[in-house]
């Protein structure tokens, strides 16, 4: 028996304490006391972005942390990472809108203040208006966003006025001066322009080909692209590649049957990724990007959210892997400041594991570890009793279903 026993204390949101046991009803109740707890982690993790953006104040207030030289460049784009990374992360949540649910109702709070957001970042004349085409990074940046509102397309485009619509049309397009790197940037380019073609009604076709090409080709076999012609042991197959190939094909809808092997390969990751998380809720840090914390299993969520994990990984097991991994690494000391920010590193805070690319804003990309938050809390994921995933099961002594690589 496992024990889920906490305290997170958030405005609107119940938090639960409460012991696993046979029946249904407090199976249940287990399993809605995780989500709360990781609703609760997503809003304390937003809080500080969206309101000081809301109010035109995140240049203003949000502090600026990189490695010792960089800080004039870094906060050139860092708001624009914040701002693009959480909200794509918090998207599939912010699409179930608003209903009487106290849940319903804090989404509902921030859906208004993401809106808020989203007219701030793209009005010229605002104070936090952000750089989408000055230097390299806006590009990595623009693309979260994009991939934000292709997630919540009902909630974070319909109910925006025309003038806010034309303001992020035009901040995207100007994204195409920035000339993407040979490797997983070009997927960047090619989200860019799938929001285009939802929301603007045209794109750059050529970028999207040229993307999906050059991935297919860089395909190493049993679920794993390489980042570019050579394959990297790291977590971008989660932190970009295997997501954003799914959506872009997605949007375009023109090549089915290479959505559908892209989704198969995606599957066999996600099988993976759950094999990779220990009996008490840790990973190995391999390669680099580990600021971006339990983003590094987008891939994971976004296949449960979508309903295609593997046949023998079922969605509680995977809704209490992915419990225990935020939990372990959200409350290490010195993950949050004194005001709710963000802090570099992996277990709290370690400066040194920031490489000269990363700062504070790009922390915010650990908001895709909450993808699972877009199924109803009535899913199936949310509703039966808690599952032990692989490694916990392997290592008390409990069967596993024999691990198979997939054909190419």
């Amino acid at each position: 028996m496992r024990i889920i026993a906490f305290i997170f204390l958030m405005t609107g949101v119940t938090c639960f304490a409460q012991a696993q046991n046979p029946s249904s009803d407090n199976n249940n109740k287990v399993a809605q006391a995780e989500r709360s707890y990781l609703v609760n982690s997503l809003v304390k993790i937003a809080d500080p972005v969206l309101v000081a953006l809301s109010k035109n104040e995140l240049k203003k207030t949000m502090p600026v942390e990189c490695v010792e030289g960089a800080l004039e460049g870094r906060k050139q784009v860092t708001y624009l990472e914040a701002f693009g990374r959480l909200l794509s992360g918090m998207a599939p949540w912010l699409e179930l809108g608003a209903d009487d649910t106290p849940e319903g109702k804090l989404r509902q709070k921030y859906i208004r203040l993401a809106l808020k957001g989203l007219d701030n970042a793209t009005n010229p004349k605002a104070a936090d208006y952000m750089n989408f085409n000055k230097g390299g990074q806006p590009l990595v940046d623009a693309a979260f966003l994009a991939q934000a509102l292709l997630r919540a397309p009902t909630q974070l485009w319909d109910p925006l006025d025309q003038q806010t619509k034309t303001n992020i049309i035009r901040e995207l397009k100007s994204s195409r001066v920035i000339r993407p790197y040979t490797s997983n940037w070009l997927l960047f380019s090619a989200m860019v322009e799938a929001a285009l073609l939802k929301f603007d009604g045209a794109a750059d076709q050529m970028r999207i080909d040229y993307a999906v090409k050059q991935h297919m080709q860089w395909y190493k076999g049993d679920g794993a692209y390489g980042d570019g012609e050579n394959f990297h042991w790291d977590y971008y197959n989660s932190f970009v590649i295997q997501p954003m190939l799914i959506e872009i094909l997605e949007t375009t809808g023109n090549e089915k049957k290479l959505y559908a092997e892209v989704l198969r390969r995606a599957t066999r990751y996600s099988g993976v990724q759950e094999r990779l998380i220990s009996p008490d809720g840790t990973y190995p840090p391999i390669g680099r990007s580990l600021a971006y914390r339990f983003g590094a299993f987008q891939s994971l969520a976004q296949m449960a959210l979508l309903k295609k994990l593997p046949s023998e990984v079922k969605p509680q097991q995977v809704r209490a892997a992915l419990y225990t991994v935020i939990k372990k690494q959200l409350e290490a000391p010195g993950t949050f400041d004194e005001k709710g920010w963000l802090q570099i590193g992996f277990y709290g805070h370690q400066p040194s594991i920031g490489e000269s690319y990363i700062s504070t804003g790009s922390l915010y990309l650990c908001s895709q570890g909450f993808l699972i938050l877009g199924l109803t809390p009535t899913d199936e994921l949310w509703t039966g009793a808690d599952e032990d995933w692989t490694q916990r099961k392997i290592w008390n002594g409990h069967a596993i279903p024999i691990d198979h690589s997939i054909d190419n």
